[in-house]
């Protein structure tokens, strides 16, 4: 039985047995405690505490999952077996308080009996030391002694909500496979592999580990498919099924290289890995350096990093998203319907990554020979990550095969000196542009021209702490001109990036326009030489411009829609805004509940598709008092301001770009609510394509 059948096979049997089906839902949970989905019951959670309520009484699903960070973390145990994995599919069935206990292991043991076929001899079961009335059934049921056992069967998504007793049914891969059984000391040897999970969650745990009744007495179970269709196509290894046999395949297309036992860990993360960051691309998660954005740019690298050990170097995950999309496209169609941002996000990625790949492992082999006792110095693990993007657990991987360590310790002062240092830097840096009285204020033209170039003067260059009246080819320099139209770092909203060009010529990619009093900065490594007085074009990176543009009028209409759905003493307490995500801080004594999210959600979308004109109006202070526009909370503002209006929703002070009318927002996504301090609540958003 392939994949598909499997997945087919186990929906119809509930289907039977008057299950709803519904479909998978997000890797990007709405919960605050998980950075992913991590089991088949996070999409549940709040129906098993009772603050939704369900879809059905029974329900029946293939939910996709990822543990890679966190509790649930298998990321380095992946291609050391057969059995790990990153993303995975876990089939599940869940009761509402409508069957309990002897329904779950009833259905359990007939599907797998008497629909499948499978020898119940090679069947075993355990439950819970305290659950005496599961241990029974599974006797009147099957016939089957439970093994009794502690914390291996309770089960909670985390550390705290639903939890409860569970268990588990486990199958007999054979004498041949080495391995005891559950709960003896060989039990990891293999031989016995859970299959099934029936959880029955009667509980809520606190912060304190306290344990109350839930509403309902809920059954929430998983089965996770790779391990069942290892069992049924007579695999041992998870990776030896068809779904991974054929991954592998294309795995051996692009490199040229056959699988062998010597490279059989690289086939196996790069397949696993293509699973995980495919996947969750296609959910909306965006490689980065923080949160889950973070994980999945390590499983990335860690992927790139194996496709390196076999020869390939460059672009790999986006040259085979394409078989994913073939192997589990008719499952999960959001994978052909994404595929094109997906694969250009991870090509981003991976050109970013490539050449620092290839040069940081330079550094690495020239240092290796140097290492004594085994011990690789913390300081150069740390100038692999600050140099090269290499994550430090990537390090160890690459050491681990030649039992090579790190020292973490030393690499943690080091990164600690480094963020000294740059806070100190970051500090001086704007002082010495301060000091500058002898230059004008940048004329902004962020506000008023449409066009995304310019031509503009060089007035100052500093390199370093040093001003200096031109500089050369890989200097790392902050330029001041006399006019730009790139929008430096303020009010919340992150500075253009762009070029800065002579002629047809590029003399340096800007990758910040930050801010010193009214001059505005453009910083970047030089590719040419560059002198004070010299023209250069201002090119002003168009598709990072508008999507920042979107975020920072759905921040106002945001704010607007706060005020409505909570109280009108909502005020703005800080926000950044950038182009993959908004950040808005306001303040508000207590959480949001999850009505009050989709109603404020709801209004900022509803206020988008009324495509309402936004207006950008220079005007006195005393007059936009008098239009009742609102203020930054502690903000300064001359005598001047610029007043944003956007239909009769939001009028704000701003001096940031947005749109004219928010329609080109086309939509917003409230990700995450919680408390940053007493008080004051924070919203991450997503807008435009993203959302």
């Amino acid at each position: 039985m392939t994949y598909n059948d499997i997945r087919t096979l186990f929906l119809d049997y509930f289907n039977k047995h008057n299950h709803k089906i519904v479909p998978s839902a997000s890797l990007i949970p709405n919960d605050p405690t998980l950075l992913f989905t991590v089991a088949g019951m996070v999409p549940w959670k709040k129906m098993f505490l009772g603050e939704e309520t369900p879809l059905a009484p029974r329900i029946a699903d293939v939910q996709k999952c990822i543990r890679a960070g966190g509790k649930h973390n298998d990321l380095e145990e992946v291609g050391t077996d057969g059995r790990h994995h990153t993303f995975f599919e876990m089939l599940g069935n869940w009761s509402f308080g409508d069957y309990f206990k002897e329904g779950a292991l009833e259905m359990s043991w007939d599907l797998l009996t008497n629909v499948i076929g499978i020898d119940p001899a090679r069947l075993v079961v355990t439950a819970h030391e305290s659950d005496d009335e599961a241990a029974a059934l599974w006797k009147k049921i099957a016939g089957k002694d439970a093994i009794r056992l502690g914390k291996d069967n309770w089960w909670s998504a985390g550390d705290t909500g639903p939890c409860g007793p569970c268990t588990e049914i486990f199958y007999d891969f054979g004498e041949n496979v080495p391995g005891g059984l559950p709960g003896t000391p060989d039990e990891d040897g293999g031989r016995y592999v859970e299959i099934w999970n029936n959880v029955f969650m009667q509980y809520n745990r606190d912060a304190n580990g306290n344990l109350t009744s839930l509403p309902n007495k809920n059954v929430d179970t998983g089965a996770g498919l790779e391990r069942w269709a290892a069992m049924l196509q007579g695999k041992v290894d998870n990776y030896d099924t068809d779904l991974f046999v054929n991954l592998k395949r294309a795995v051996s297309d692009l490199t040229g290289v056959r699988e062998t036992p010597d490279n059989v860990t690289s086939f196996k993360v790069i397949t696993d890995h293509l699973r995980a960051v495919g996947f969750a691309v296609a959910d909306g998660v965006i490689p980065s350096n923080t949160d889950r954005g973070y994980v999945i740019r390590r499983i990335l690298r860690r992927a790139m990093r194996h496709g390196q050990l076999l020869g390939h170097n460059g672009a790999l995950l986006s040259k085979l998203y394409p078989a994913l999309v073939r192997e589990m496209g008719d499952a999960y169609p959001e994978l052909a319907t994404n595929e094109k941002h997906v694969v250009e996000v991870i090509t981003n990625e991976e050109n970013a990554f490539a050449d620092m790949l290839q040069n940081g492992m330079k550094l690495l082999d020239n240092e290796i020979p140097k290492v004594n006792n085994g011990v690789l110095p913390g300081t150069v693990a740390f100038k692999l990550f600050d140099t090269y993007g290499f994550p430090l657990d990537l390090t160890q991987m690459i050491l681990r095969d030649k039992n090579i360590s790190v020292d973490v310790a030393e690499f943690e002062r080091a990164m600690a000196e480094q963020k000294e240092r740059s806070r100190a830097n970051t500090k001086g840096t704007k002082v010495l542009w301060e000091s500058q009285t002898e230059l004008p204020a940048t004329v902004d033209t962020t506000k008023y021209a449409p066009d995304n170039k310019m031509q503009s003067k060089v007035l100052a260059i500093l390199r370093g702490s040093e001003f200096v009246n031109s500089a050369n080819s890989g200097d790392e320099v902050e330029i001041a001109l006399d006019k730009t139209n790139f929008y430096g770092t303020q009010g919340g909203q992150v500075g253009d990036m762009g070029e800065l060009k002579s002629g047809d010529m590029v003399i340096m990619t800007v990758t910040e326009a930050a801010r010193a009093n009214n001059i505005v900065l453009h910083r970047g490594v030089l590719k040419e030489k560059v002198s004070v007085g010299d023209n250069v074009s201002t090119i002003v990176d168009v598709n990072n411009r508008t999507q920042t543009t979107r975020a920072h009028t759905a921040t106002h209409l945001l704010q607007a829609a706060l005020r409505q759905v909570l109280n009108t003493d909502v005020e703005q307490r800080g926000s950044k805004v950038s182009p993959d995500s908004v950040r808005f801080d306001f303040s508000f004594g207590r959480a949001m509940t999850d009505e009050e999210k989709a109603a404020v959600e709801k209004l900022v979308n509803d206020w988008i598709a009324a495509d309402m004109p936004v207006t950008h109006e220079e005007m006195s202070i005393d007059d936009a008092k008098k239009r009742g526009a609102m203020a930054l909370f502690g903000e300064k503002y001359g005598d001047v301001v610029r007043v944003i209006t956007a239909g009769n929703v939001s009028c704000e002070l701003c001096g940031g770009t947005h749109v004219n009318h928010t329609g080109e927002i086309l939509r917003a996504k409230i990700n995450k609510e919680k408390s940053i301090s007493s008080g004051i609540r924070r919203i991450t958003m997503s807008v435009g394509a993203l959302a």
